[in-house]
């Protein structure tokens, strides 16, 4: 079996973490980078990551999150927020990053830019934040799979009011919606789902092949 696969099995929606122990600086790291290297529609990445430690704040966001404790005893939690819309501007500023990282001469990656230019404004205006709240689910996995590479535990979590999470963060004044909720950190040993057995459906049941 694959460590990949090991890990898979490894890994569940921890609900009681250990506040005794953090994530560390370098393992925050690999996690950001593990996020930051996610893919996304064009590449445009149309959404932020909060970082949320203050323990204060965090006792505002548990409210906000039906009072669920994993939001103030993981060691960090992180919010994934989608950009509520989708620009030339947007567009530009990848084009621009591109040409700096690829070393490629001004103009080089115009034709593309008018590419996805084009596409995004075909796209109607109310799906756009439906679109880049998509994109955070993507880099959730990735989050998922390099944590339990290193045997951290997140917990996914969409029971929340993105509004109040809005509120609290001040994410309307960014442009940003909360999407998504993970609480990060280290499974307490009295948490008894750890040991449930993973309910997943068969092969038979969750594969067509045509």
């Amino acid at each position: 079996m694959s460590q990949f696969i090991e890990n898979a099995n490894w890994r569940y929606a921890t609900k009681k973490f250990d506040t005794t122990k953090k994530v560390s600086a370098e393992d925050l790291a690999t996690l950001k980078e593990a996020i930051r290297l996610s893919a996304s529609s064009f590449g445009l990445q149309l959404f932020k990551v909060i970082i949320v430690e203050n323990p204060e704040v965090r006792a505002k966001l548990q409210a906000a999150s039906w009072g669920q404790t994993q939001v103030t005893e993981a060691s960090h939690l992180l919010v994934f927020a989608n950009q509520t819309s989708a620009t030339a501007a947007d567009v530009d500023a990848y084009l621009n990053n591109a040409i700096a990282i690829r070393n490629l001469p001004q103009g080089a990656l115009d034709g593309y830019g008018d590419y996805m230019k084009g596409a995004i404004s075909n796209i109607p205006e109310e799906v756009i934040p439906i679109w880049n709240a998509k994109q955070t689910y993507i880099a959730l996995s990735n989050l998922l799979n390099a944590a339990a590479e290193l045997k951290i535990d997140v917990t996914p979590m969409e029971g929340f009011v993105p509004a109040q999470y809005n509120e609290i963060l001040g994410l309307d004044k960014l442009n940003l919606n909360a999407s998504l909720v993970a609480p990060i950190g280290y499974r307490h040993e009295e948490d008894a789902t750890q040991h449930y057995a993973k309910v997943r459906k068969s092969n038979e049941d969750l594969f067509i092949t045509i």
